[in-house]
């Protein structure tokens, strides 16, 4: 594998084996940390990541569970270390990324999964796991969607202008850049290794389509091509209502405020919550402690 920018200042926060998988034509990058004993039936946490993260933002989960769980975190195509095609190459639409997901979960037999999702990889990873309903047993969904919503903040409405999408986004790498600054609360900021690492995949013109086309992807009208994928993964949300939801939210986000809270809660009535008041949309940067607190509380209430 190609080294990375600054790859020795954030490696050491990455140490894990890689492992690939094609799916749809395209190689799959995907972290998968398995203990000593673990079978065939046993819990494995699915971690998905949005735009413009990738599974270097789950380190810190990897980390705590990977003693006690299978942990699988991926790279969706286009991101992180997964196989970058070009837009005529791959669709960069919703329904392909649940198609992805769908053939590495089968691919790999996953069952007893619990799916830990943030931003994108929330509405990513439900339609997923609706898909393979009888695959996985928990939820644990963390500053997403996977609802209709026309709310657009300004900073993502940029990057949906075409021409200018390609100015800021592929040409400057002003998504990735800003969400340095934009997406945390951390006093100071983050860390230069922290900061490397997530932004190392995305290093050029080439490797940016995919910041790109997520960006544009989000439906937010019929027009959409997304929006009846969106639409069929909201109205499949019910398959979960009795299973074990727990839903962690940085309240400080701009981007996926606690008005989304609420409305999973109308479709998840009995979820239990834990809002962090210190973190804004990359709370497992800004508080993992209290994310992994309330994860680990959450699985030993609700063992599978």
């Amino acid at each position: 594998m190609t080294a990375l920018k600054n790859e020795a200042l954030w490696r050491p926060l990455y140490p894990y084996e890689s492992h690939t998988r094609t799916v749809g034509g395209f190689s799959m990058h995907y972290v998968d940390e398995t203990p000593d004993g673990w079978k065939p039936g046993d819990p494995v946490l699915f971690m998905v990541h949005g735009n413009p993260t990738w599974s270097f933002f789950f380190r810190a989960l990897i980390n705590a569970f990977r003693g006690s769980c299978r942990v699988i975190a991926v790279d969706q195509i286009g991101c992180g270390l997964s196989e970058k095609p070009s837009a005529k190459a791959y669709p960069y639409r919703m329904e392909r990324r649940v198609a992805d997901l769908c053939e590495l979960a089968e691919g790999l037999d996953l069952t007893n999964v619990t799916l830990v999702a943030h931003d994108w990889g929330g509405a990513v990873g439900m339609g997923c796991a609706e898909r393979l309903h009888t695959r996985f047993s928990r939820l644990v969904l963390m500053n997403t969607a996977a609802f209709r919503s026309q709310r657009c903040p300004f900073r993502i409405y940029l990057g949906r202008i075409p021409f200018l999408s390609a100015f800021l986004i592929r040409g400057l790498n002003a998504f990735c850049r800003g969400a340095l600054r934009w997406a945390t609360e951390r006093p100071g900021g983050l860390a230069p290794e922290v900061a490397a690492g997530l932004v190392a995949p995305y290093n050029s013109w080439a490797n940016r389509v995919a910041v790109s086309k997520f960006v544009r992807d989000v439906p937010l009208s019929e027009k959409d091509p997304s929006y009846n994928t969106l639409v069929e993964i909201e109205r499949n949300l019910s398959l979960f209502r009795s299973k074990p939801v727990l839903l962690c939210w940085g309240v400080r986000d701009w981007c996926f405020p606690t008005e989304f809270l609420k409305r999973f809660l109308s479709d998840f009535p009995e979820a239990e919550v834990r809002k962090i008041d210190s973190a804004g949309h990359y709370l497992l940067e800004d508080a993992p402690e209290e994310v992994i607190e309330a994860l680990t509380a959450f699985f030993e209430k609700h063992p599978v």
